[in-house]
C-alpha cells in the first residue's frame, strides 16, 4: 500500500503533568507545548481520554470546555480558571 504523507516530523516538546482538585472533581492533565500549535497548548484529560488544542481565545467561548471535555458548567469553571492562569 502506498501512503501519501502530508507531513511526518519529529519535534521536541515541553510536557507538563498536573493533578489538582477543584470544587467538584480531581483533574489529571498533560499539557503539551509545541511550535505546531501556534501559541496554543494541547490539553489532555487523562481521566476521560479527551483532548483539545486550546488558547486564550478558546477559554472565552461559552460552553467550549464543557463540550470538549464533557464537563458540567461547574466542573469546567475549575478547569477554565486553571487554564486561564496557565496561558496568561
Amino acid at each position: 500500500m502506498e501512503r501519501f504523507f502530508l507531513y511526518d516530523e519529529v519535534e521536541d516538546t515541553k510536557t507538563r503533568f498536573v493533578s489538582f482538585t477543584g470544587k467538584s472533581l480531581r483533574y489529571d492533565l498533560a499539557i503539551v507545548q509545541s511550535n505546531k500549535f501556534y501559541g496554543k497548548v494541547l490539553v489532555l484529560d487523562m481521566q476521560s481520554s479527551r483532548f483539545a488544542i486550546i488558547g486564550p481565545d478558546d477559554l472565552e467561548e461559552p460552553g467550549y470546555l464543557e463540550y470538549v471535555f464533557n464537563k458540567t458548567e461547574e466542573e469546567a469553571a475549575d478547569l477554565r480558571e486553571y487554564l486561564t492562569e496557565l496561558l496568561s
